[in-house]
């Protein structure tokens, strides 16, 4: 008779979507690509994650980014703006009209244009991490 005792199984289950590494990921994200494959699509809106990837069935919709894309994209559009904003306004001086002219349909622009791919980034990266939510319906 053996003394051996009984060992929970501790490895990690593997997935069956493929997990490439942290930065491939995000990158595949970034393009808009399935982070797992990078064959299929991530949106299938402007801004709606598809439930799962057609190619590998990488379940992209349990990837809840909620408020990290809108944080990220603020932060960087404003890197980019005010120190622009500063530089024209201590080399031009240009009236309050002018700068407002300039400045905020380019902070719109960006700010819609940089949304979508930084959503997919941050959906590449919440895939790599296996922070995927198990339950849709659960708040």
């Amino acid at each position: 008779m053996t003394t051996e005792r009984w060992q929970p199984n501790r490895s990690e289950p593997a997935n069956p979507w493929p997990v490439p590494s942290f930065a491939t990921a995000v990158w595949r994200g970034l393009k808009g690509q399935c982070p797992g494959c990078g064959k299929g699509k991530v949106f299938k809106g402007f801004l709606r994650v598809v439930a799962a990837c057609e190619t590998c069935g990488a379940p992209l919709g349990l990837a809840r980014a909620d408020d990290a894309p809108p944080y990220f994209t603020i932060l960087i559009v404003g890197h980019i703006i005010v120190p622009l904003m500063f530089a024209v306004e201590r080399a031009h001086m240009p009236p309050l009209w002018v700068m407002s002219a300039i400045f905020l349909p380019l902070t719109l622009i960006l700010s819609i244009g940089l949304l979508r791919p930084i959503k997919g980034g941050t959906v590449g990266m919440m895939l790599n991490l296996n922070m995927l939510k198990s339950d849709p319906s659960a708040t």
